[in-house]
């Protein structure tokens, strides 16, 4: 029997691999000292930032749903990008978190570099935004999964909050003052009805 290689299979291992060497020097601007093996491992090595007694972990998890699309539409990646982080980062905020780090999983039906990178220099804006550092992720070329074009986005942070500092609602009291803040504009939520309402202004 003829091998098959994963090129033939719709894999392009050396592209990845470009991909990789090329996303290294970017992600190194996120580091903060607290990060001692970053990526390029199986694994990230972080410990935590000092001067916490009673340090709890904070785990979120989130993507930028059909917002994808509008990108693919308009050919501008990074803003996805910066989204993805401000996505999960602002979930550990609710329970008063500081984030510690960023990890992605990027999805696709084929690599496209430039396209890939510009998303990828998003996630690290959003990150340095954020003073989170990006510490690893996936990046899963599936040309039997996602057609061509097709890219899928998720985002994982993790953060740390001092016990007796958690924002957990329990302290509220009637007479409390509730502080809102303007939204700077859409931003991850709610697209499909927005694309749905754009579409049929058309």
């Amino acid at each position: 029997m003829k091998g098959i290689t994963y090129r033939e299979a719709g894999v392009d291992v050396e592209k990845a691999e470009e991909f990789v060497r090329a996303l290294k020097g970017i992600v190194s601007r996120t580091h903060r000292p607290w990060v001692l093996q970053g990526v390029g491992g199986f694994g990230a090595l972080l410990r935590i930032p000092e001067g916490y007694r009673r340090p709890l972990l904070v785990a979120s998890t989130d993507g930028v749903g059909t917002k994808l699309l509008v990108a693919r539409a308009v050919g501008r990646f990074d803003t996805v990008g910066v989204d993805l982080v401000a996505m999960c980062v602002n979930d550990l905020l609710t329970l008063g978190a500081r984030p510690l780090f960023f990890l992605d999983y990027f999805a696709v039906g084929r690599l496209e570099l430039e396209r890939d990178l510009e998303l990828i220099e998003g996630i690290v804006k959003g990150c340095q935004e954020a003073d989170c550092p990006l510490v690893g992720g996936e990046t899963a070329e599936m040309p039997g999964l996602y057609r061509e074009a097709d890219f899928d986005l998720a985002g994982f942070a993790v953060g740390v909050v001092e016990e007796d500092r958690v924002v957990d609602g329990k302290g509220v009291v009637e007479g409390d003052i509730l502080v809102g803040l303007a939204s700077s504009g859409l931003h991850s939520n709610g697209f499909s009805l927005v694309r749905k309402v754009l579409l049929e202004e058309m």
